[in-house]
């Protein structure tokens, strides 16, 4: 970032800054998919973020101020982010925690950054940290820690010959298939086809009748469990005999209810479930999450949020300001922030780092197994 561009920077997070000074509340947004496809995802974020909201307005708020949350519903498509980025600055949030796709993560970010704003996503995309904007961190991990893990688990932990990658075509699973892809090769693995569905089509026919004729070993999928699930019941129905792994964002409740009984023997690849967390800080907001909402978060990705936002709290208290330009400077100088999801580490150009993958097998009854770690 040129000098000019940093006066700018600080300029902007300064008027953010005094404007929130001249008011009794601090505002928070929150930009998820709350109706669509992926609502389930999208109202636990915002779930878990109010959870977060009332415990420290309960403690007398962030710098005396009560916090606010405004939320914004993108139904995890780009242009609607584009109008909740509009509306969130608009409504003079400091910080906005999504969105849980890449693709409306990645269409609200330049808004963000033009209104000194912070965001912080469960997004994997690698595309994400790019701009290098100096208000974006990321609360999950990239494709390329993702793609690494799960090529030496197919290649090496699984010794499969035959392997099939398809993704969608959005940023997130494309990027994801294709880093898996490459992360294959460059093992010595054998990727016999790499292929790509429309999301939401809902039969797969044709396209699993072409990897039928591959002979293979596996199937890896890297989109989303909306069309995942269907696709490995799909699988099995026309009798393709080949062990299904799935991409993190497979890692939904919902994938069991579209794949059915197909759904038992699927892997999973993804970070420690919420149940199996072993952080105090875990323990403690997981069980209170649950006492509040009767029912456990769908997935890791509303608590990898919910990092962010301690995330954003610890930076204003920590910093005494709700300048964002000196917030942001403070989490990318935190070691091993305790976390809800492990240590919390943000490198300088927004990325976390630490990233740990576990591998499950989907049982009978519903539940998950760690199979490796």
């Amino acid at each position: 970032m040129n000098l000019k561009n940093i006066t700018k920077a600080f300029a902007v997070s300064a008027i953010v800054a005094s404007s929130l000074f001249a008011s009794d509340v601090v505002k928070i947004g929150v930009q998820a998919p709350i109706t669509g496809q992926y609502a389930n995802e999208g109202q636990s974020i915002e779930n878990f973020v109010k959870l977060i909201v009332d415990e420290k307005n309960a403690e007398g708020g962030l710098l005396g101020k009560q916090i606010e949350v405004v939320t914004c519903d993108d139904e995890a498509k780009a242009q609607k982010a584009a109008v909740c980025a509009k509306k969130l600055t608009n409504a003079g949030v400091i910080a906005v925690i999504g969105s849980y796709t890449s693709g409306a993560t990645e269409a609200a970010q330049t808004t963000y950054y033009r209104k000194g704003v912070l965001q912080t996503s469960d997004g994997t995309s690698d595309s994400l940290i790019k701009k290098k904007y100096w208000t974006f961190f990321r609360n999950s991990f990239p494709n390329s820690s993702q793609s690494d893990f799960t090529a030496d688990y197919m290649v090496n932990s699984k010794k499969y010959k035959n392997i099939v990658v398809l993704s969608d075509y959005s940023s997130y699973s494309a990027g994801l298939g294709d880093a898996t892809e490459a992360s294959i090769k460059a093992i010595g693995g054998n990727v016999v086809f790499r292929g790509k569905i429309k999301a939401g089509t809902q039969n797969f026919t044709a396209m699993l009748t072409k990897v039928k004729a591959m002979n293979p070993d596996v199937i890896y999928y890297s989109g989303y469990y909306t069309d995942g699930g269907l696709l490995r019941a799909q699988q099995k129905q026309l009798q393709i005999d080949a062990d299904f792994v799935g991409g993190d964002s497979n890692d939904n409740p919902d994938f069991y209810k579209l794949a059915g009984d197909a759904a038992a023997g699927t892997v999973l690849i993804n970070f420690p479930t919420p149940e199996i967390l072993p952080y105090p800080e875990a323990k403690k907001y997981l069980a209170a999450y649950k006492t509040r909402f009767k029912m456990d978060p769908p997935s890791i990705w509303p608590v990898t949020n919910a990092d962010g936002l301690r995330a954003v709290i610890e930076g204003v208290e920590k910093t005494k300001s709700f300048d964002t330009k000196k917030i942001a400077e403070y989490i990318r100088s935190m070691k091993d922030f305790p976390g809800i999801t492990g240590p919390f580490n943000i490198r300088e150009d927004g990325e976390r780092v630490g990233a740990k993958f576990v591998v499950y097998k989907m049982k009978n009854d519903g539940t998950k197994q760690v199979v490796s770690e």
